[in-house]
């Protein structure tokens, strides 16, 4: 198929007609905070971030995940504020900025409610329809008197006249757990006045927001709602969000509906419902959409954890909505549209729902330009300069990138890898019940390795003495590192996490685990170790389980810990595993009260990161040009290294000066966000 017969028949690239708007195809981005704010302002880094999915060819994106419309709305996760004129100038710059690329641009705009924090920004007390307080944030909440209300539906009119002067498509709303779901669910809204009981009383406040910003704004300017279109444990049923949709389309009040499910107000309904991440299904709301279909009269649009083509065609091919949200999807790869019209859909970067992006805002686990916009080239530039011969020792994930890279640069690249599959750590992960999905970040970059013509050797240690014959300008050193073990006392007595998802010894029946980082291989290992039936006790020098990660993980983690039964003993840092008959004893200190805790077990395993497997760098350090010195000045600044002239002269004749650099774990045991982001910053300047 042609590229103008993919266009002319794929239904993803259909235009969509939304009162005076036209929108180009059927594919957007849909409102987040992204952490990137100046001040509350979209100044050019927020823009920037979004200019690259409009230059992506998305025919919409949304911006301002909950933008705040009063001061008593506080900035409690990096939102914007539309609550000042302030604002307007860079609306206006930003429209400019996106319209250019041909594609729309909303903002959403809120009062958080209850859901602020009152010790925040003016430390004003929250407000709500009901003085209910919130799990997730925390705030006890003052009752709304009938000022209150008046004062912020002027408040939402207002903000709505800012977005329309600042050169907007449109705004939407959101409700959920935010003001106007507050009002809406009859678990947080107990009043007994207008504003209550029934559910037109309890639609009121909404009703009257879109009435004032309709009257602010005029008819050629969008407006639109975000809202759960069924919260689970006791809040908005869904009879009656299908019913509120239909009032709101009676009455005027919407051009479009933006459909979520699930509650807001705690870790684990953000994680499993309402931004499902991995260990929930793809699209799981896809199929509840039909019943929004039925009723709803005004355009559809839905997001999560729609993430691949094809359920995405689906989607729109057979109307179960009419704009096909993917968020997080173009947060891994803002140049979706293009590659589908191209027809380049296997080359698209795969989200597979890590949620790093919610927690280390807006970056993607394995895009590390996503969020950099201004401090990195998202789409990588051939170079100017002569091409070299790149060598890149280790196959993880930080090789495979720095492969990546240097190949789409132009450059020569041969890749060298010790064992018999790529991969590094990352194939252990996937043997980590839920995280299995994360081999997509091993499985895209071999795809692109193969696409650019990089020479890939499995099963070749390299050595010192192999590195003449390869007449390498540049060596990258990817080689990872072990787990760390050697600084228990009674070492010989524990095993690694390695030991125990590669296989390489049997699972006791009675374990504990030792957990010294906090992430993720700690605690899905006893998640593992659960799972093959062994009895766990996990132990932590951390106050929680999981305790470097997000909130989208933290919660999931917990609860399976408590459903596989395992003992969980926080804050306390192991001293010594010694022996006592057929079993193991572990010592350890309380961080908190200095009294010694001890345990028994059949096995103890232990997890406390890496430590940097470094011989060859170390060997080779002499006869490099650089002496292996990473410039972090140029590094930050995507230039070339600078030749510090640390070439051994002995050694310069057989190595011919090379440049050395390690990335990844070789240099210290970090995330794998990290590794990649060593590898992109010095691979992309060469």
């Amino acid at each position: 198929m042609s590229l103008s017969d993919n266009k002319v028949h794929d239904p993803l690239l259909q235009p969509l007609q939304i009162g005076h708007l036209t929108l180009k195809n059927r594919i957007m981005s849909t409102s987040h905070a992204s952490g990137m704010d100046d001040g509350g302002m979209p100044a050019a880094r927020y823009q920037r971030y979004h200019e690259e999915k409009a230059k992506g060819g998305l025919a919409l994106t949304m911006f301002g995940g909950s933008s705040n419309v009063a001061p008593d709305s506080p900035s409690v996760f990096d939102q914007l504020r539309v609550d000042t004129d302030q604002v307007i100038p860079h609306l206006q710059a930003f429209s400019q900025r996106i319209h250019q690329h041909n594609t729309a641009l909303m903002c959403q705009i809120t009062h958080l409610g209850r859901r602020g924090d009152a010790t925040n920004d003016f430390w004003l007390p929250t407000i709500a329809p009901s003085a209910i307080r919130e799990t997730l944030h925390r705030s006890i909440p003052r009752e709304m008197d009938i000022h209150d209300i008046n004062r912020v539906i002027d408040s939402f009119g207002a903000a709505a006249k800012r977005c329309y002067e600042g050169g907007l498509d449109g705004i939407e709303t959101l409700a959920g757990a935010h003001l106007i779901g507050q009002f809406l669910s009859p678990d947080t809204n107990h009043r007994t006045d207008k504003y209550g009981g029934s559910l037109e009383n309890r639609l009121r406040f909404a009703l009257q927001v879109y009435e004032k910003m309709r009257n602010c704004v005029g008819k050629n300017f969008l407006i639109g709602i975000r809202m759960s279109m069924h919260e689970n444990r006791g809040g908005l049923p869904k009879e009656d969000a299908l019913k509120i949709v239909e009032i709101l389309q009676t009455e005027g009040a919407i051009d479009f509906l933006n459909c979520v499910f699930g509650r807001m107000d705690t870790e684990l309904s953000l994680a499993e419902f309402n931004m499902p991440g991995m260990t929930q299904p793809l699209a799981p709301f896809l199929d509840q959409m039909q019943d929004v279909k039925r009723v709803a009269k005004v355009p559809v649009f839905h997001a999560a954890r729609i993430v691949d083509i094809a359920t995405a065609r689906h989607a729109i091919k057979n109307n179960l909505l009419d704009m096909v949200a993917m968020t997080r999807a173009h947060i891994a790869d803002p140049q979706i549209v293009n590659k589908i019209a191209r027809g380049e859909e296997h080359r698209i970067r795969p989200c597979f729902g890590a949620s790093h992006c919610m927690h280390k805002k807006p970056s993607c686990i394995h895009n590390p330009a996503s969020g950099r916009e201004t401090q990195l080239p998202v789409a990588i530039p051939k170079s100017s300069g002569p091409v070299k011969s790149i060598c890149v020792i280790g196959g993880g994930p930080a090789g495979l990138e720095a492969a990546r890279v240097a190949a789409e640069r132009g450059h020569h690249v041969t890749l060298y890898e010790a064992a018999s599959r790529l991969g590094g750590q990352l194939l252990l992960a996937t043997k980590a019940t839920w995280r299995r999905d994360i081999i997509s970040v091993v499985d895209w970059r071999v795809a692109e390795l193969e696409h650019l013509g990089v020479t890939v050797h499995l099963n070749h240690y390299i050595e010192y003495n192999d590195i003449p014959a390869m007449k390498a300008d540049v060596i990258l050193l990817a080689t990872g590192g072990l787990p760390k073990t050697d600084n228990v006392n009674g070492e010989a007595h524990v095993v690694s996490t390695w030991d125990i998802l590669n296989g390489d010894v049997s699972i006791a029946e009675n374990v504990l685990l030792w957990d010294g980082t906090g992430r993720h291989e700690g605690v899905s290992c006893a998640q593992f170790l659960a799972s093959k039936g062994a009895k766990v006790i996990y132990t932590t020098i951390d106050d929680r389980p999981a305790a470097e990660l997000g909130y989208a993980e933290r919660p999931v983690y917990r609860k399976q810990l408590y459903k596989d039964g395992t003992a969980i003993f926080p804050d306390l840092m192991l001293l010594k595993v010694e022996p006592i008959g057929n079993k193991l004893r572990a010592i350890f200190r309380n961080d908190l009260t200095d009294e010694t805790v001890e345990l028994e077990a059949d096995q103890v395993v232990v997890e406390q990161g890496t430590s940097p497997l470094d011989t060859l760098y170390a060997e080779l350090r002499a006869a490099s040009s650089n002496d292996g010195v990473t410039d972090i000045d140029a590094l930050l600044k995507c230039k070339p290294q600078p030749n510090i002239n640390g070439t051994n002269k002995n050694e310069a004749n057989a190595l011919a000066g090379f440049e050395l650099h390690r990335i990844g774990d070789a240099v210290s045991s970090r995330s794998l966000h990290a590794a990649l982001l060593d590898a992109y910053r010095v691979a992309v300047a060469l």
